[in-house]
């Protein structure tokens, strides 16, 4: 078809510095997902539990209060290094939850609707794709865990002095990574199912089924064969062990648990040991390189159908 009338003319605005081009998806994201009042109902929730601490923290440094409650705060909830561990093991058990209704149809609405070739058409690789997505999470999931925890930790450091910050930053340095190790793990669990099965019920379901059925699976093999080892296919035993090594309390995490078998007709105890810490480490790095190659394969312009 002919063209008459040459009354176009090329786009002659600012360009986005190919840098942040990635972060117009997690823009229309919160624009879609927080028009749902159900959604920001269960995520102003995540703030419950961050504003119950930060009343017990402040109750400790106000004599008035203290005299008046006829407690002695800092004995009953002292505010140490397993203070803050509990904080990011209920913190990070809301972000999976959290993480379970938004992360499934990231990737699954763009696979479903043959998006992908609208989105890869345009100076925009598979890399910032796929980094775009996952960005949706991270940063979703690090306003209610990490972010709380580091503000309840300087506000901890602020009432008790610069002698304390001192001496605890490297609790500051266990937060940032324990909760970063875990929101890393659940995003790239659930972009890679969402890309892997393309409906977003079956997505959700999937990602319940991974954090459970392997942990059923991970007790009956300890119960069976009177081990421990079983607990490397258990998510949240994986996640636990990591956050205690960077908390200082992977002893106690790890401790013998005595278990009474009958040998040769008499009933003797047995010490059970959880596997040693690297071995976490090693199973999360593995399931993330999983996702990542999942996501590799999926996230493509194009796709060949053999008939």
């Amino acid at each position: 078809m002919s063209v008459y009338e040459h009354t176009y003319r090329p786009y002659a605005g600012e360009l986005t510095p190919v840098w942040s081009r990635f972060l117009i998806i997690p823009r229309q994201a919160y624009r879609s997902v927080f028009q749902s009042k159900l959604f920001v109902a269960v995520f102003a929730l995540g703030f419950v539990y961050p504003l119950v601490t930060a009343i017990l923290i402040y109750l400790q440094h106000n004599v008035n209060a203290l005299g008046l409650l006829r407690l002695d705060i800092r004995e009953l909830v002292p505010v140490n290094a397993s203070f803050f561990e509990t904080f990011i093991r209920v913190q990070g058990m809301y972000a999976f939850f959290l993480n379970l209704l938004v992360g499934p149809p990231l990737v699954a609405r763009d696979l479903t609707n043959n998006a992908l070739p609208l989105y890869l058409c345009r100076p925009f690789t598979r890399a910032e794709y796929v980094f775009g997505k996952l960005s949706v999470l991270l940063i979703l999931l690090s306003v209610v865990t990490w972010v709380p925890a580091l503000t309840l930790f300087l506000f901890k450091a602020y009432l008790e002095g610069a002698g304390w910050f001192a001496a605890n930053l490297w609790i500051g340095g266990a937060i940032f990574v324990g909760s970063g190790v875990w929101i890393l793990v659940i995003a790239l669990l659930s972009l890679a199912i969402s890309a892997w099965v393309k409906w977003r019920m079956v997505a959700s379901a999937a990602l319940l089924g991974i954090f459970f059925i392997p942990t059923a699976f991970g007790g009956v093999i300890n119960t069976l064969f009177l081990t421990r080892w079983g607990s490397l296919l258990m998510l949240p035993k994986l996640i636990g062990a990591v956050w205690a090594g960077l908390f200082g309390t992977f002893a106690s995490f790890r401790r013998a648990r005595d278990v009474e078998i009958r040998l040769k007709g008499e009933w003797q105890m047995v010490e059970l040991l959880e596997p040693p810490l690297w071995t976490s480490w090693a199973v999360l790095a593995f399931i993330c390189m999983v996702c990542l190659l999942v996501l590799f394969r999926k996230v493509r312009a194009y796709e060949v159908v053999r008939g």
